[in-house]
């Protein structure tokens, strides 16, 4: 049993631990770690999922937030010597420095809140090494927006750029009980297998710039968004296909769109 009588949560890091060993256990299946992995975790929290991973892993690489973590930390992890806590935020470390701790090689298991998933995730696509898998959880509705396929309500731009950059799949429910304290929305596992990226940047500014009113036509979302008219646009592109809203088309389509537009 885990005892979190001493932690003071804090809701501004989006602080909500794991509890279940057996659910701990399967994460670190999900994310496929051997003894052979070097685990980047994102979040340490009170080190139950830490723990887990450094059962099996080579060695871990934590980063941390919350510095007042620190002694239950080194209690609940001391068992353990392949696991170094950085107490810093992730989002603040560059690239040399990831390397520097975890090589260019190694998997990254998350437990992120809300307001960091987006940039978390966009951190790590940007990687020159970037992770080939990286698990994380998240709250079950940004879960659903993130592994969003064309003609899906939730599809929008992020769900087309992580489909851009990786195989996604929810490969796990988590109920909201099994926190603690328990927030107020279930929680879900997403896997991401990262894919070279063969797209150029200013095509993700294109997929900006078409989903960015999503309610809106390929037609209007363009016109809006770049120095062009509807009759030039209609010289290169189908009425029929700028009638349509950029979330009918799938990542392959879009990239179509762009390459008649721009190449």
């Amino acid at each position: 049993m885990n005892n979190f009588e001493n932690i003071n949560f804090k809701k501004r890091f989006g602080q909500n631990f794991l509890t279940d060993t057996n659910l701990l256990q399967s994460i670190v299946r999900d994310a496929g770690v051997t003894g052979e992995d070097v685990v980047v975790e994102i979040g340490a929290g009170a080190g139950t999922l830490t723990k887990e991973i450094a059962k099996v892993a080579k060695k871990v690489i934590s980063f941390e937030v919350d510095r007042e973590l620190e002694s239950i930390l080194s209690q609940n992890l001391a068992d353990f010597n392949n696991v170094n806590i950085i107490y810093e935020d992730f989002l603040n470390i560059n690239a040399e420095k990831i390397y520097e701790l975890a090589g260019k090689n190694f998997k990254v298991v998350a437990n992120l809140p809300y307001y960091i998933t987006t940039p978390i995730i966009t951190k790590l696509f940007d990687l020159t090494y970037r992770p080939k898998t990286i698990v994380i959880m998240v709250q079950k509705e940004v879960g659903e927006r993130i592994v969003a396929d064309a003609q899906n309500s939730n599809y929008g731009y992020f769900s087309a750029y992580v489909r851009a950059n990786a195989d996604a799949k929810i490969v796990r429910q988590v109920k909201r009980n099994m926190f603690t304290p328990a927030p107020k929305v279930d929680s879900c596992i997403v896997l991401l297998n990262t894919k070279e990226n063969n797209y150029p940047s200013d095509f993700f500014e294109f997929l900006k710039n078409v989903f960015k009113m999503k309610r809106k036509t390929i037609l209007n979302n363009l016109v809006s968004s770049y120095d062009i008219s509807k009759e030039q646009l209609s010289q290169k592109l189908s009425n029929e296909l700028l009638q349509k809203r950029a979330d009918a088309l799938s990542v392959k389509q879009l990239y179509d769109v762009y390459l008649k537009l721009f190449k």
